[in-house]
């Protein structure tokens, strides 16, 4: 019974993934500008972030708290061009629907994270992971990217894809090991 309210419970997370950017696929979600484009990708990163900082703190994992620490440099660095390149523009990041969503959402799985420990919490992150990357790489390729109207903010991300990609990878072969 345990196992199935867990399985229960993530599901309800990884569905909250799907359905938090699920809007802004469909056909009557409206455009999005550069400047709420920019918001959602610092959004998205820094929630990744903040899930790797639970896991560098809680698991005792050692292959686990590397994949963490690599989500926290590679994202922070993704951030950090975003920065430069807003900077650059002048232009301000602008809050919207699908970026408090994310926020709301990414508070969900941080509570749900912070109630696991031991192998359990390794299988909750790196199924998050998982997850979460497949959801974030789907959203760039298929709206941030077409609905970008700079070309520097469309380059920066179609450069960030490859390290999603990669991540993805690498959540997918820890993830093999949990189940």
């Amino acid at each position: 019974m345990k196992n199935l309210r867990k399985a229960a419970f993530i599901t309800c997370v990884i569905l909250g993934y799907v359905t938090t950017l699920s809007p802004v696929f469909g056909q009557e979600s409206p455009a999005l500008t550069d400047p709420e484009i920019a918001s959602i990708a610092v959004v998205a990163n820094q929630n990744d972030i903040d899930f790797a900082k639970i896991a560098v703190k809680k698991s005792q994992n050692p292959k686990v708290v590397e994949f963490a620490k690599t989500m926290i440099t590679d994202h922070n660095v993704v951030i950090g061009l975003a920065v430069d390149l807003v900077t650059k523009l002048n232009v301000t990041p602008k809050d919207n629907a699908v970026s408090t969503q994310m926020l709301a959402d990414a508070k969900k799985t941080i509570e749900m994270l912070n109630s696991k420990s031991g192998k359990d919490f390794d299988k909750a992150y790196v199924d998050n992971e998982v997850t979460y990357h497949k959801a974030v790489i789907g959203a760039v390729k298929t709206v941030l990217i077409p609905q970008s109207q700079n070309e520097e903010l469309k380059a920066l991300l179609q450069k960030v894809v490859p390290i999603l990609e990669t991540h993805l990878g690498h959540a997918e072969m820890l993830q093999k090991q949990f189940n």
